[in-house]
């Protein structure tokens, strides 16, 4: 009997994080904690939102009675905001985090992130995309310069490995395969850093 193998997938989903206002001397630990949790952090940013920038980034919350709290909480300073990459990084952001209200976190999820860190259910502490639609939508609109291209999965995952990967994995390996160096594996890892052909172009600045 033949077994079908599901088809191999490249895709690593991104997230939208923040670190609110009231946390903001927190930072440097909290960025240690999201990369010991296995994600990747590509794109950083500092700045502080103005109440109308706010109104416009909750716009789905608009109506409900904490709405105006919650523009005037996340406009009171700076925040820092993050790209988070790795696989599933929505649900496991999310699950990091813990309840949105940090007091029912402390009860439940006490190692969650907003139980840590939040106050009650207003400051929380920390922001995260609700879903991957949602998550796109905030990244552009923090990170406006972000490019967000689809992500090759069966066989135009396999012709980009062809076209762009191998190649460049090849002339690696013969190139170690020459040198014959002390430490293969680092020698190869700056090389194919040195050589990498699909180096990004794009320098994104992190404003302070």
């Amino acid at each position: 009997m033949e077994v079908l193998m599901p088809e191999p997938q490249i895709y690593v989903e991104r997230t939208l994080a923040i670190i609110k206002p009231d946390i903001i001397d927190k930072e440097e630990e909290i960025e240690d904690l999201i990369l010991r949790s296995g994600f990747h952090i590509i794109q950083k940013r500092n700045l502080q939102l103005s109440p109308e920038q706010c109104s416009n980034f909750y716009a789905e919350q608009f109506g409900k009675m904490f709405f105006p709290n919650l523009t005037a909480y996340m406009s009171s300073g700076p925040i820092v905001a993050m790209v988070l990459a790795r696989n599933c990084a929505v649900s496991y952001w999310k699950e990091l985090l813990g309840p949105s209200n940090s007091v029912r976190a402390r009860i439940t999820h006490p190692h969650s992130l907003r139980a840590l860190y939040g106050t009650d259910e207003l400051r929380n502490g920390l922001h995260g995309s609700l879903s991957i639609s949602s998550a796109e939508k905030e990244i552009r609109f923090i990170f406006p310069e972000a490019i967000l291209e689809p992500v090759p999965t069966g066989q135009r995952a396999r012709d980009y490995l062809n076209l762009y990967v191998k190649p460049t994995l090849l002339a690696g390996l013969t190139a170690l395969c020459k040198e014959k160096p002390a430490d293969p594996m680092i020698w190869l890892a700056d090389w194919l850093i040195e050589h990498n052909p699909n180096k990004p172009k794009l320098q994104y600045r992190i404003s302070q």
